[in-house]
């Protein structure tokens, strides 16, 4: 379908998302979270991983009606950013506005900026989330090609910290239960029509891991010690697999990263994290 570029700028319709202790604890189980990290996986003295912020905003998230219609299956995650602004809560009901802030024409496809703001029920921000999300097929409107050129570059020395954390052969049956049903990551005639000879692992999912690496290494496993946190993902994730974590600190505060698997294949490039220094 043509891309709409009259969208860019637009606010669309809002969601909300209600969710119990229950959502916050089966979220974290999702990401690969156990017995070690009981503040995520217990309800006593629960506390919710930043990560999180991504399971409320999904739905608008991935909201581009505004501005094209397209199959999902040919549609990828890019990039995700998020920024949190207070402590979520362990449950309520979370009101998440999306906007297109962008749209670039990458030729074989269109990638389009989605940013949500999500409020408690009192109106106070939280979080804000920016996807990055490839139409495939979508290109070639005319428009603006986008920033290029690498960003978040590890220095040319050995990591500061290295987290390697296993996933479970069944980890994305686990995550999809959090809201993300897409039948890419549990049917395997459903993959291979994707080119993929099994499911994958869900890129959020990947996001969460990584995540939870950075509040290992850098943040003392506090939660409120993670400001913001981007990925951009560049390859895939099948579950079972172990998860690598390279971390550099390049600055206060700043921490840049990579992943990947015993494949030696990256799947998070042009990472980074900002922390309470």
């Amino acid at each position: 379908m043509p891309v709409d570029l009259s969208a860019v700028g637009k606010k669309l319709g809002s969601v909300t998302h209600t969710y119990t202790e229950r959502d916050v604890i089966l979220y974290a189980l999702g990401v690969g979270a156990g017995v070690d990290e009981l503040q995520f996986t217990y309800e006593r003295d629960l506390k919710v991983l930043p990560t999180f912020a991504v399971i409320p905003a999904f739905p608008a998230m991935l909201n581009l009606g505004g501005a094209m219609e397209v199959n999902p299956v040919m549609v990828l995650h890019g990039e995700q950013r998020i920024e949190l602004h207070a402590a979520i809560p362990t449950g309520g009901t979370i009101t998440t506005t999306p906007t297109i802030k962008a749209m670039y024409d990458k030729g074989k496809g269109a990638l389009v900026v989605v940013e949500t703001e999500s409020v408690d029920e009192k109106g106070r921000l939280l979080f804000r989330n920016t996807s990055g999300i490839f139409a495939r097929g979508e290109g070639g409107f005319g428009g603006d090609r986008g920033p290029s050129g690498p960003r978040n570059v590890p220095p040319d020395r050995p990591p500061d910290r290295s987290i390697a954390l296993k996933t479970r052969p069944d980890q994305a049956l686990l995550y999809r239960l959090s809201g993300d049903m897409n039948p890419l990551h549990a049917d395997p005639d459903f993959a291979k029509l994707a080119n993929y000879d099994r499911p994958i692992l869900h890129g959020l999912c990947t996001f969460g891991y990584a995540g939870r690496a950075v509040l290992q290494a850098f943040c003392r496993n506090d939660p409120a010690r993670l400001k913001a946190f981007e990925v951009r993902f560049s390859g895939v994730v099948f579950p079972g697999e172990t998860i690598t974590t390279d971390m550099w600190q390049i600055a206060p505060g700043k921490i840049v990263l990579t992943a990947k698997t015993e494949r030696g294949e990256a799947v998070l490039s042009s990472s980074a994290a900002e922390v309470v220094a």
